[in-house]
This record gives structure tokens, C-alpha cells and sequence, in this order.
């Protein structure tokens, strides 16, 4: 059995009403819209709001579909994802369709936070070093081939014959030096890396030309592209390139596309009030009392100068804008690149209604976690592990067009 709400969608044409004035007019929460997008259950109350806002009935808006016999024996896509994290990119992946055999986490808070939301999850805690030099085949019960996605995104450091012999001994000491071994010896039908954009230009180019020329030797064609979260429902503007790539001997019948850019943009005002509570770390004081004075949408220059001068110190004579001191946002603009700790001086984040940080909770909703996702450890681990993630919703779709890939080997 499954819920489908494109009678919602109809309805919605009918009444020449898009899913923003919706949203507005019923005071649900941007999440929640999202589930509806999803084709996932949302509470009852929920759907009484829908029917009072459309002045209709429940069975105008949602449907339950009794899957066929085909659909419930086809077997999920497998992946294994490296350097899992918290689970953002993982939890993308599940959600359009895959089954996680394994994911290898170094970090313990981490792994511990992928074990206690997903018991049935395969969680290797351990340096990937250790795993990557195993037989892999007979660690993950897969034949050669079989596995149809890898992911992950290995750190990169500076690689130390960057640009010289451009293969896999480039890269040796380094964390992605595993991440290819994993692609050799598995030879995945497709794999996903994603990263921070600067590795395009990282060493002139070179870093970044030595990785894909590893990819192309391991047998893959590739396709990259830098992404926008904030355009694939994320409240948040943050920039990742994503690499593809797709098994060379299944060129013939499969083909990759980056998914589309969503219409509405998401932003502060769809998470942060009805946000649940979470853990925090407040500001002192003193930093408390010069947040107050600034506007939300604002930041340093917008309060008086001489205050802005004594909090900046050395800053203060600096180049450039400078506009992420004394940043305070607004519920009317996404949130800035979450970062991996509540209060960095030029990279502030500062609430749009309170003089404070965003709590662990508010930042996962900026990476569009659930609600239900746990975090384990301090909170120090907490804003790492959530700053660190890639957000759900953005992982959700490119899994959703390599999904429709693979869909199409017989």
C-alpha cells in the first residue's frame, strides 16, 4: 500500500493555487510540504487543514495505491557509501529507493548516530584504511560488478605528485586514495562523489584533473556539476560538485541527468518556527548585548561604528566586505552555508529572532534532517556532524535521477 496526493496537485490547478499559497494559507510547515511532495504519510491534522483551507473532502486529496505484485517482488538498488558521517547523503539515498549494505564511518559520534536512527544499517566504525586494503567482495557478500551505486566524499587533501603520473598512485596517503580502491576492486554500475566546489581550482586544477583521470581509469565515464542546495528544497544556500559516474561497459543503455532546479526556493521563515527544541551553545554575554543591536538581514555596518570597531579588533582594518561578522539573518533569506560550530567571528550565523546560535535542531532543519533524526555525543560533536552532512533533500534528488539511471539496465 501506498499514499499518493496527486489529487491534491489537481485540485490545487483547478483552483489556480500553487503549493506556496497553500503552504500559507493552511499553515503547514515547508517540511511537511515536502512529505506531501514525496508521496509520505503526514499526520491527520495535517490533512484536516489542507480540506478546511480547499473546503473539500479527504478523499479529494489523497489516494491509497495498492502497489502490484511486480512492484512489491523488484529488488531495491544496493550502494555502500564511505566517509557516511551523520547520514545526510545516506539518508537521501534511502529515501529515493536504495538499500545501504554498508557504510564505513572513522568518526565514533558519527557512526553511533547512523546506528541508533538505522539499527538495520551495516555501520562500519572503523579507518577506512583498514577496510579498503580487505577483500571486498567477500567483506560485503557482492560479486564483482554487482554493487549498483558507491558514494561518499573523500576529504582531499593536496595529493603529492598532483599533475604528475595522474593515477591512482597520485594519490596514495590520502583519504580518497579509498575511495578509488573501493571503485577498482567493486566496479559499481555507477558512483556518486561529492565535494566542497573549491577542489575544481584546488592546485590550479590539478587536484581535481588527477581524481577524474583515476575515475576514467577505473573504467567510468564522468559528468560533474556544481549544485545548489537551496535550489532542491533546502533552506540554505550551500554549493557542492557532484561528480557522477557511470560503469564505461553500460554507456549503451544508461545515461545520467542532473536533476532539475526546484520552483519555489525555500527559506528561514518554512523551518525555523515551529522548529522543536534542541541543544545549544548560547553567546556570552557581552556578544549577546551587540547582537541585539543588529537588524535581522543585517550585520556589522548596521550598527553604530564605534561598537562594531571594539568587537572586531584587527577586523576592522581588513579588506573586503566582512559581511559574515555580526551576521544576523533573516526569516525572509536562507540560511548561510551551515557550518561545523555555532559561532566562528567572520562566519556568524546569528538567529533572525533571538540573540543566539542556531541549536543543533534549527541547523538540521537547515539541512532538511527530520525532525526525528538523532544526534549523538556533545553538542560540539552534534554541530560538527550536522555541518559536515549533506542535505538531505539535495542527496534525494540526485539519488532520485541515478535511481531512473539504473532503471535502465535490463
Amino acid at each position: 500500500m501506498s499514499i499518493c496526493y496527486d489529487r491534491l496537485w489537481k485540485l490545487l490547478i483547478d483552483k489556480k493555487m500553487n503549493k506556496t499559497e497553500l503552504k500559507e494559507a493552511s499553515g503547514i510547515s515547508f517540511n511537511v510540504l515536502a512529505r506531501l511532495g514525496k508521496n509520505e504519510p503526514v499526520s491527520f491534522e495535517t490533512i484536516e487543514k489542507i480540506c478546511f483551507t480547499l473546503n473539500c473532502n479527504i478523499e479529494d486529496v489523497i489516494e491509497i495505491k495498492r502497489n502490484t505484485d511486480n512492484e512489491s517482488a523488484k529488488s531495491k538498488y544496493t550502494t555502500i557509501e564511505l566517509f557516511a558521517g551523520a547520514g545526510g547523503l545516506a539518508l537521501g539515498i534511502e529515501k529515493a529507493g536504495f538499500e545501504t549494505l554498508g557504510l564505513v564511518e572513522f568518526d565514533k559520534d558519527a557512526a553511533d548516530s547512523l546506528k541508533i536512527n538505522r539499527p538495520n544499517w551495516r555501520v562500519i566504525n572503523d579507518d577506512i584504511a583498514n577496510i579498503s586494503c580487505l577483500d571486498l567482495e567477500e567483506y560485503f557478500g557482492l560479486k564483482k560488478g554487482e554493487l549498483d551505486l558507491l558514494s561518499g566524499g573523500a576529504p582531499c587533501q593536496a595529493f603529492s605528485y598532483a599533475g604528475k603520473r595522474l593515477g591512482l598512485e597520485d594519490a596514495r596517503g590520502t583519504l580518497f586514495y579509498h575511495y578509488a580502491t573501493f571503485l577498482q576492486k567493486l566496479q559499481p554500475k555507477m558512483f556518486l562523489f561529492e565535494n566542497v566546489r573549491g577542489l575544481l581550482t584546488h592546485d590550479k586544477g590539478r587536484t581535481y584533473t588527477t581524481i577524474t583521470n583515476i575515475f576514467e581509469q577505473a573504467g567510468y565515464s564522468i559528468q560533474k556539476k556544481v549544485l545548489n542546495a537551496w535550489d532542491y528544497g533546502v533552506p540554505q544556500k550551500r554549493e557542492r560538485l557532484i561528480t557522477i559516474g557511470i560503469r564505461k561497459d553500460l554507456l549503451d543503455c544508461v545515461t545520467f541527468a542532473f536533476p532539475k532546479e526546484h520552483d519555489y526556493k525555500p527559506v528561514l521563515r518554512d523551518v525555523l518556527l515551529d522548529c522543536p527544541e534542541g541543544p545549544g551553545v548560547p553567546y556570552g554575554e557581552s556578544k549577546r548585548k551587540i547582537f541585539e543591536l543588529v537588524p535581522p538581514g543585517g550585520y556589522w555596518r548596521d550598527i553604530d561604528p564605534k561598537i562594531a570597531k571594539e568587537y572586531m579588533k584587527s577586523c576592522w582594518d581588513m579588506e573586503g566586505g566582512r559581511t559574515g561578522i555580526l551576521r544576523r539573518m533573516s526569516l525572509d533569506e536562507p540560511s548561510l552555508t551551515v557550518l561545523t560550530s555555532p559561532s566562528q567571528k567572520q562566519t556568524e550565523r546569528c538567529h533572525p529572532l533571538e540573540a543566539r546560535p542556531f541549536t543543533v535542531r534549527e541547523n538540521a532543519r537547515c539541512q532538511t534532517f527530520p525532525d526525528d533524526w538523532q544526534f549523538c555525543g556533545n553538542v560540539h560533536s552534534q554541530y560538527k556532524q550536522v555541518g559536515n552532512a549533506v542535505p538531505v533533500n539535495l542527496a534525494y534528488d540526485i539519488a532520485i535521477e541515478i535511481h531512473r539511471s539504473l532503471e535502465a539496465i535490463k
